[in-house]
Formats: structure tokens, C-alpha cells, sequence
């Protein structure tokens, strides 16, 4: 390349096409044909002119007038585009192409894709909850136990991990009911307990303090018998 030719090529200049507005253009309702408008558009509003003939982006694209005229005129239906005036302090007036509701549109699409994957990803991880639940007991499920979860869940606002804590002190202590369950839970709000570290926090301060006194070590059997007891959360309630 000559220099000539470079320095025509550095003068055009370049358009930045966000990769957000190629990834989701067809899920705002856009077509192939009006993004290539959208970008042609942008080109020339990048460069100064913010309100660019339909005859010369016509000229760029291989089209007619009236079909680039037409395709605006769908982008504005559309709810991507407006034409919109301002007047300059000599009290002149000039039109000018706005994209603000095209970024507006790809926002709330993006937003909208970011809330279909924590759902979906909450989904997987409350039917992982269902079958550990289903795991620990050795049977399904019954449809209200199944109900009293999604309470849990959905009204009390119990995160899943507190909820798995919960199942594993019931198992510790062999009780296999969603009624234990439960009130550990109800224990653990009363107590303003809602992270694993508040409940082994809790756990080891009850362990501490259920410990025997330091006493003289008996003569007979030389095997000690101390036995570090399980937590009781439904104690004091």
C-alpha cells in the first residue's frame, strides 16, 4: 500500500459497531438488511453527518432511494431510530438521526437474557436441592413436602446453602423429617443465622460450651470416655 493510499485510508476513518448491538440484533425484532442500515448510518453520523442523505447511503448499499427511505422509515416503527431537531443560537434549524432507543432496546435485552439465566441456573440448583433432600431420606418426596421447599425458598427467602445445612444437622442427628427441618430453620431466623460461617460459629460455641471441666484423669480404663455432643439448635427455643 502507497502512502497516498494510506493516508486516504487513515482519513475515512472507522466505525465502532459494538459487539452487543451484532449478538442480539435479531432478538430486538432487527433484520439483516437494517442492521447493515443501522451501521451505515452510524458511519456517516461518526463523521459528522448526523443526518446523512438516503441517496448516498442508497449509493454505499446497492439500493434505491425509496427502499433506503422505506427501511428508515421501519427502523423508526421499530422504535430504534428517531429523526429529531435542533436549533442553533442563530435560530436555525437542523434534523439529525438519534440511536438513543436502539441502545435503550439492546439494555433491556440484555438484562432480560441475564434474568432467563439465573432463573434457569436457580432452577438447576433448587431441583439439585430437591434430590439431595430425596437422597438423605431414601424415598421421593411427597408433593407437599415438595411445596413446604418451594416456601422455603420462595417466601421465607432461606438460601439454598442454609437450607442444606439445615438437612445435614437433621441428619447428624437422625431425625428425617422436613418438620426437623423446619425448625432448624425457624431456630436459625429467631437467631439471625443466615451464612454457613454463622451456623459453624454457632456450632463450635455450643460444642465449647457443652465441654466437661479439665478434672484429673481416672485410674480406671485408660481409654477416655469425653464424647463431644451434637448441636441441638431446638434447645431454648
Amino acid at each position: 500500500m502507497n502512502n497516498q493510499l494510506l493516508q486516504k485510508w487513515l482519513r475515512a476513518g472507522n466505525v465502532s459497531i459494538s459487539t452487543i448491538l451484532l449478538t442480539y440484533y435479531r432478538q430486538i425484532g432487527l433484520s439483516n438488511e437494517e442492521l447493515i442500515l443501522i451501521i451505515q448510518l452510524k458511519s456517516l453520523m461518526d463523521q459528522g453527518n448526523l443526518f446523512p442523505d438516503t441517496a448516498e447511503i442508497a449509493q454505499r448499499m446497492g439500493n434505491t432511494t425509496d427502499s433506503i427511505f422505506q427501511g428508515i422509515h421501519e427502523l423508526i416503527q421499530k422504535k430504534v431510530l428517531t429523526i429529531e431537531t435542533e436549533t442553533s443560537f442563530d435560530g436555525k434549524s437542523q434534523d439529525f438521526y438519534n440511536l438513543a432507543l436502539l441502545w435503550d432496546k439492546l439494555a433491556l435485552c440484555i438484562q432480560q437474557v441475564e434474568q432467563q439465566q439465573t432463573k434457569a441456573e436457580l432452577a438447576t440448583v433448587e431441583k439439585d436441592l430437591y434430590q439431595q433432600f430425596e437422597a438423605e431420606f431414601a424415598r421421593p418426596l411427597s408433593p407437599i413436602e415438595i411445596e413446604t421447599i418451594g416456601m422455603w425458598l420462595d417466601e421465607d427467602h432461606y438460601s439454598v446453602e442454609l437450607i442444606e445445612l439445615a438437612l445435614r444437622e437433621a441428619v447428624l442427628s437422625q431425625v428425617y423429617s422436613l418438620k426437623y427441618v423446619d425448625r432448624i430453620l425457624l431456630s436459625w431466623e429467631r437467631k439471625n443465622i443466615k451464612t454457613k460461617e454463622q451456623v459453624l460459629k454457632e456450632s463450635e460455641k455450643f460444642r465449647q460450651n457443652s465441654m466437661p471441666a479439665k478434672s484429673e484423669p481416672k485410674q480406671q480404663n485408660n481409654e477416655s470416655t469425653t464424647q463431644v455432643p451434637l448441636h441441638n439448635w431446638l434447645n431454648n427455643e
